[in-house]
């Protein structure tokens, strides 16, 4: 996810901070309102078409069917006829996003197993797919659902699925969370400087701590690698930490600087990530983490599915379809599946036999642990190296406890280890607020505050302008023990 797509346009490249972004935040702010939204709907699409200028073609196509669909469902003289056109949109995106993401995966068990077809040759995946996917089945469901209104103009639906802050990576928005700010929104002087502090400190958590934890994980736990093997206990412990909050801080950082941008333009995005690494249980983690996602799945197909409220057979039943789902949501792999249903078990786990049993400081502990294993499942495709990695936590391996080049690792790393930690929590944010509480009172707190103002965007957009720059560039190698 962080690297991207070869050719694609992301967030952290000097294309995007230094050309795009300028030109068309420009033209934005130099038209009038009326044109505003033309300007971002083509400035959307060309960001999009830049990683496969023809599957722009689909996500116009894919925009069109939901418009449509919309509309019949919204002007069906009968339940069926709403209840067919629901069912259209769902067969055909779902279709095309089976197509594309898991034609590969299906292709390839079948020729495991009867040896057919002798070549498989998997579709181009289209950037994005999946996000877009998600937010035009969830506004023809809301339409169908009487939440929100068919939007009219065919143009400012393809506008809200084609944003380009959120169409690649999200998060998923919600058409009611938006749909009266595609019509009308008056941004303010302090919604522009919030929305390029929050896409500030997105591309640092990005550039300077994601990256950096990716670069000493890959070093210590190389997936698809023969390497694997030579490395002791507290290496595996130490490259899965890392990978821990690489992937924490790669997510959140792409959220962050999608509400960000929407911020700069007026769009009030909702919070994607809440401290997950701070949860008190599998379940609050699973309430932190991915929120856009998970809502999705409780909203469109869990409680349809009948929730909670029924017989535990029928629980379960429910629980196992949306964790399968989120599973294979992440990726055509079997052991994305096993991620699923890892934490099907766990969730139940909690709900039958641990519900507020344990202690407040234990149930933290246990949850974080697992989670950290649940992270051994996302990033090992192969169950070969995944035994490995499981054998060599639990100190099953024979290679030892550690070794000279595991504590180097650390030693040079310790610094990054614990800024990154930090920044899994809410300390940033409680020392801004603490300090805009106390300007109010008193003169000096005042000065140190607008100075923190001033600065932070400034000196976190230069240094990681520094670290683009140095691609590998690692600004926490000098401190270092």
């Amino acid at each position: 996810m962080g690297k991207g797509r070869r050719g694609q346009m992301v967030f952290s490249s000097f294309m995007f901070l230094f050309v795009f972004l300028p030109v068309v935040m420009l033209a934005y702010w130099l038209v009038p309102d009326k044109f505003k939204n033309y300007v971002l709907l083509v400035g959307s699409l060309v960001f999009y078409s830049w990683g496969g200028p023809r599957y722009v073609l689909l996500i116009v196509g894919e925009a069109l069917v939901s418009w449509l669909c919309a509309l019949a469902i919204e002007r069906g003289q009968t339940q069926q006829a709403r209840r067919l056109a629901l069912v259209v949109e769902c067969v055909v995106l779902l279709g095309l996003l089976a197509y594309f993401k898991y034609t590969g995966f299906f292709l390839s068990n079948l020729h495991a197993l009867v040896g057919w077809p002798a070549d498989v040759v998997a579709p181009v995946l289209p950037i994005g797919i999946s996000f877009y996917t998600f937010q035009l089945i969830s506004y023809v469901a809301d339409v169908y659902r009487g939440k929100v209104h068919a939007q009219p103009a065919y143009w400012k639906l393809l506008l809200y699925c084609s944003l380009f802050h959120q169409c690649i990576a999200g998060p998923i928005v919600r058409y009611e969370t938006v749909s009266r700010e595609i019509d009308e929104r008056h941004p303010r002087a302090v919604d522009v400087y919030e929305g390029v502090r929050r896409f500030c400190v997105g591309l640092a958590k990005k550039v300077l701590l994601a990256n950096a934890c990716a670069s000493v994980a890959d070093s210590l736990v190389p997936a698809g690698t023969g390497s694997l093997a030579a490395q002791p206990f507290f290496g595996w412990w130490l490259g899965m930490i890392f990978y821990t909050l690489q992937i924490y801080l790669d997510f959140s950082a792409y959220s962050d600087m999608a509400i960000g941008l929407g911020r700069m333009v007026g769009f009030h995005y909702l919070e994607n990530f809440d401290h997950p690494y701070l949860a008190k249980s599998v379940q609050d983690f699973w309430r932190r983490w991915h929120i856009s996602l998970s809502s999705f799945f409780r909203d469109y197909v869990y409680i349809p599915l009948g929730g909670s409220r029924c017989s535990r057979p029928v629980y379960i039943r429910n629980m196992a379809v949306v964790w399968l789902l989120t599973g294979f949501w992440h990726g055509a792999s079997w052991n994305y599946l096993l991620w699923g249903a890892y934490y099907l078990v766990l969730l139940l786990l909690e709900r039958f036999f641990l519900a507020d049993r344990l202690p407040r400081p234990v149930s933290r502990i246990l949850a974080l642990l697992a989670v950290v294993l649940g992270w051994v499942l996302f990033r090992f495709e192969n169950f070969g190296e995944m035994g490995m990695a499981f054998a060599g936590m639990f100190g099953l391996g024979a290679t030892g406890i550690t070794s000279l080049a595991v504590h180097t690792a650390f030693l040079q790393n310790v610094f990054l280890l614990v800024v990154s930690a930090i920044a899994c929590t809410g300390l940033g944010s409680s020392l801004r607020h603490r300090l805009a509480v106390g300007a109010r009172k008193d003169e000096r707190m005042l000065k140190a505050y607008t100075l923190e103002e001033m600065l932070v965007p400034v000196v976190l957009l230069v240094v990681s302008t520094i670290a683009l720059a140095g691609a590998s560039y690692n600004p926490f190698i000098y401190f270092q023990f």
